[in-house]
């Protein structure tokens, strides 16, 4: 083993060169067996012969290399370098005919087939020799790997693994009975059954799932199946990814939660997609999160005029306009980019900025979203969602942008904590100007549930927490929640929000709820790993339950009434909800930003419970200045309170502006 690998390390020149002497060789051998095969024994005593076997030996090289048989990287071989091989051979060959008929050398057209076979299968065999050594060296360093799936996908995978260092495919698993029994790529292929047996015969460490245009129903019931043999798996990019030349076949990658969810997206409609961006101004607040860089990703997809991009976090804005800028850069006729660094909560700067580019369409994701974070800082909450909220939908309407469309929450629906309410709050004010306004802008409020891979969710942390070891932390056993794609949350956004007339609130359908206790197990044994519980105490890690957080529910809604409406996508309806005019709303929100000014957290919860929200607190107040403040004397006060420039100029703002 030692020796082989000094050899494979050595220096190309040299081992050209060592292959050049084995061709020879081969030749050789080759020509003094085909004389007794071919029954002309009696030529060997001729000197003729022996100078026709040395031109046969010296020409080899010369013949091989000007067709590139020596630049042929072994362990690369194929059919076409064994072709290559036979275009040499044929040329020597011929060349031995031409002179014999010529010279008349004693060298019979009986002889010459024979040493064409046999020189073929000399020179190509020490070429699959040496090549199959050279795996074998390579056998301890890489992980005995069973591809599931022996279509052309598998197949494809199988022989991209061969010539990689990392995997050793050893067998295919397939549904299909007809493959059953057969060989693909030299493997044998099994039944999903065999999965058990294969990995402890094979010391299997790894599953690779070669199905990239399976449904997503059937991947998930797949990986329920590899779940409970706690192996790890991976699996191929997706076969749009494939076809579209993002991704190899051999870019393995490990299982993406949507895979555990079996969802199918719908395509999206795309004249919905078109329709309010195609060649218009776009405006996205929250640019630099989740959901805000997959709406910035889906507009320029639909190649608009102008996209700008709102956000008052520094990196995430730079980071999608550098990716954004990365994508254009291929296309010509690309639209302009604009990110500017501002907060939803500067009325004038919303103006400024709706007012400077003409924006034509609004999508406002701007919000802050982390349930525990907003319960623990509910004035900012309130002021950066509801009055953030309200800025930006004032200086929307004094700029008579056309659609206005609000990204909330299924959180809004009888919440019990503070985010909910704030944001079932920005809905009564997109209703409210709806129900009062002239139509310019068009308002729709569109509401999800939870997007797998954000900032805030629960799957990242799921992996980080696996790869230290655990434990795993879940709330409660019972816990629940709807989960749904960024991109697809995205498209149906865009979607639901070109089907508005005005002042509908649009439903996402997130299919069934999941438990999070179930995803935690599943993301563990698809790891390779065992939960370590009551019937398992040498599993591996651990799932721990830590007690729902201030403000979390259980169960998420996405519906307060059954006032539900179809539309014309399958996964977008309609909730008919109540509302507040504006005549009502306005003194309301008055009040509550007197509160919120004056940090009066006791004041502002009474407020929310006294609006048409259905919130329902499940405990006290956490607010962590209120806690502060309440844990030791109040400070005396040093002269009469005044509210701040920007308060007083908000407050303004209400009065002046309000919907006629």
């Amino acid at each position: 083993m030692i020796g082989l690998n000094a050899l494979v390390r050595l220096p190309r020149r040299y081992k050209r060169g060592a292959l050049r002497l084995a061709d020879m060789a081969m030749m050789l051998a080759a020509f003094l067996l085909a004389i007794p095969l071919a029954e002309r024994s009696e030529t060997l005593a001729s000197t003729d012969v022996w100078l026709v076997l040395g031109g046969v030996v010296l020409a080899t090289p010369l013949v091989f290399g000007p067709l590139g048989v020596y630049r042929i990287v072994l362990r690369f071989m194929h059919l076409g370098a064994l072709l290559v091989l036979c275009e040499g051979v044929a040329v020597v060959v011929g060349a031995m005919l031409l002179a014999d008929l010529a010279l008349g050398w004693p060298i019979t057209w009986q002889v010459a087939p024979v040493f064409a076979m046999l020189a073929v299968l000399g020179v190509g065999g020490i070429r699959l020799l040496l090549r199959e050594l050279y795996e074998w060296s390579r056998e301890p360093l890489r992980r005995s790997v069973i591809i599931y799936g022996a279509g052309a996908a598998g197949g494809e995978l199988a022989r991209a693994l061969k010539h990689g260092d990392r995997y050793r495919p050893r067998a295919f698993v397939d549904d299909w009975r007809g493959l059953q029994g057969s060989l693909v790529e030299g493997l044998p292929v099994h039944a999903p059954e065999a999965l058990d047996t294969l990995i402890g015969r094979f010391d299997i460490e790894l599953v690779l799932l070669a199905m990239p245009s399976t449904p997503r129903c059937r991947r998930r019931e797949i990986l329920e199946h590899l779940a409970r043999l706690s192996i790890p798996v991976q699996t191929i990019p997706a076969a749009e990814d494939l076809v579209g030349g993002r991704a190899r076949v051999s870019d393995t990658r490990d299982v993406q939660v949507e895979d555990l969810l079996g969802r199918e997206p719908v395509p999206p409609f795309p004249e919905l997609m078109r329709a309010d961006l195609a060649d218009k101004v776009v405006m996205v607040t929250g640019a630099g999160g989740s959901i805000g860089a997959e709406l910035c990703r889906q507009v320029i997809a639909q190649r608009p005029r102008t996209l700008v991009m709102v956000d008052s976090a520094e990196f995430g804005l730079y980071a999608i306009e550098q990716e954004l800028k990365g994508r254009l850069a291929e296309q010509g006729n690309s639209p302009r980019l604009h990110a500017l660094l501002a907060s939803v909560q500067q009325g004038e700067r919303m103006r400024e900025i709706l007012d400077s580019f003409h924006v034509q369409t609004v999508y406002h994701a701007a919000a802050y979203k982390h349930v525990p974070m907003v319960e623990c800082n509910l004035v900012e909450g309130l002021r950066n969602n509801v009055f953030g909220t309200l800025a930006l939908v004032l200086a929307a309407v004094d700029t008579r942008v056309e659609r206005f469309v609000l990204v909330s929450t299924d959180k809004a629906v009888r919440p019990t904590n503070v985010m909910g309410a704030t944001k079932r709050l920005t809905e009564l004010i997109c209703q409210a100007f709806a129900a009062t306004g002239d139509g310019r802008p068009r308002f729709s409020m569109v509401r999800f549930g939870n997007v797998l891979g954000s900032s805030g969710s629960v799957v990242p942390l799921f992996r980080r927490q696996i790869e230290r070891g655990g434990p795993l932390e879940v709330t409660h056993p019972d816990i629940t929640r709807y989960f749904m794609t960024i991109p697809e949350a995205a498209q149906l956004v865009i979607q639901a929000g070109a089907m508005s007339r005005g002042g509908e609130v649009y439903v996402l359908d997130m299919g069934e709820p999941v438990r999070i206790a179930d995803l935690a197990s599943q993301m563990v044994r698809l790891s390779g790993l065992e939960v370590r519980d009551a019937e398992h105490p040498d599993g591996d890690i651990e799932i721990v339950y830590t007690g729902l957080r201030p403000g979390e529910k259980l169960y998420e809604e996405l519906l307060i009434g059954g006032d539900v409406g179809k539309t014309r996508h399958p996964r977008i309806m309609t909730s008919r909800e109540h509302l507040w005019p504006w005549e009502k709303l306005e003194p309301y929100l008055m009040e509550l930003h007197e509160a919120m000014t004056a940090s009066q957290h006791g004041r502002i919860q009474r407020l929310l419970l006294r609006a048409p929200l259905g919130y329902a607190p499940e405990g006290r107040l956490v607010d962590l200045v209120w806690e502060a403040r309440h844990a030791r004397p109040p400070l005396a006060p040093t002269g009469p309170s005044s509210p701040s420039s920007i308060a007083a100029l908000l407050q303004e703002r209400f009065r002046s502006s309000g919907p006629a």
